[in-house]
This record gives structure tokens, C-alpha cells and sequence, in this order.
């Protein structure tokens, strides 16, 4: 194995972990921006109120996203388990 087929391979993981964790990062960083800016023009400063509605939006995420993500995991596994015999010789 050479160097660039490992990197190739490390790059090929961590793109797919990217791919995975996108729309459950985007969902989370989307509902904190809202109660962040409800918080600033109530002035409410609550620290449960910034975590709650973001647990609430990634678990709702994850049933909306989750056959998705799931998929994309899965492809990788297949691909990288079918061509371990090329890794390996």
C-alpha cells in the first residue's frame, strides 16, 4: 500500500462521515441561531432553552435523516469490506 492510496482512503472516510453529519449539524446550528436570536430580543437568558429545542431538532433529524445517513454508512462499509482484498495484497 502506498501513501496515497492511504490518504485517498483516509480522505474517502472522512468525507463520508462529513456527508453523514451535515444535515443533523445544519439542523442543530439552524434552531440554536433562532433561540439564540429569540433570547437576544426577549432577553431571556435561560441556558436549558439553548439545549432542548436543539436536542429536540436533531432527534426529529434523525427520523427524518436517518435512512439517508444510514445508507451513506452502509455504502462505505460495502465498498471499503469489497475491495478489502485489494487493501490486503
Amino acid at each position: 500500500m502506498s501513501a496515497e492510496f492511504i490518504i485517498g482512503l483516509a480522505s474517502a472516510a472522512v468525507t463520508t462521515i462529513l456527508k453523514a453529519s451535515v444535515p443533523l449539524l445544519l439542523l442543530a446550528l439552524t434552531v440554536g441561531l433562532i433561540v439564540s436570536i429569540f433570547q437576544a430580543t426577549t432577553q431571556i437568558q435561560e441556558q436549558t432553552l439553548a439545549f432542548i429545542p436543539k436536542i429536540i431538532a436533531v432527534f426529529l433529524g434523525l427520523l427524518i435523516f436517518g435512512e439517508w445517513i444510514l445508507t451513506v454508512l452502509v455504502d462505505f462499509a460495502y465498498s471499503l469490506l469489497n475491495n478489502l482484498h485489494r487493501y490486503i495484497g
